[in-house]
């Protein structure tokens, strides 16, 4: 299993540690950030030595980074209907993946982990999120 990039950790890391009282953990591949041990995104390189499970989720052809998160269900469905970049990873009934390249969109990415954290953390926390 590969390393998540730095600049791309950096990035995500710099997102998900601005929302209240989120923290950082390793995973068991990968980076995940979590709100009261409950997580709102999980980065992670696949590649071709990546269990199957991974490697199938996120339709790989060579070396992908991804992140995943949760969907409220409103947005599930044009998620999963958008295609590339977005991917349904195939667990967990709200959880959706994005492959993260330089094309990626940066301030979608932010709202889309705002949104993966408002539908986990307590009414309190999310009173805190600056949601567009």
């Amino acid at each position: 299993m590969a390393d998540v990039p730095p600049d791309l950790l950096d990035q995500l890391r710099s997102i998900c540690l601005a929302l209240p009282e989120a923290y950082e953990e390793r995973a068991w591949v990968g980076v995940r950030w979590r709100v009261r041990q409950r997580t709102f995104a999980h980065v992670f390189t696949v590649d071709p030595d990546s269990p199957s499970s991974l490697r199938a989720a996120f339709d790989l052809d060579g070396e992908v980074t991804g992140v995943t998160f949760r969907v409220p269900g409103e947005e599930l469905l044009a998620l999963r209907e958008a295609g590339h970049p977005y991917y349904d990873v195939g667990w967990g009934r709200d959880v959706m993946g994005l492959h993260l390249d330089g094309g990626t969109d940066w301030a979608e990415v932010r709202e889309l982990l705002a949104e993966s954290f408002c539908l986990l953390a307590p009414q309190k926390l999310v009173a805190r999120v600056d949601r567009p």
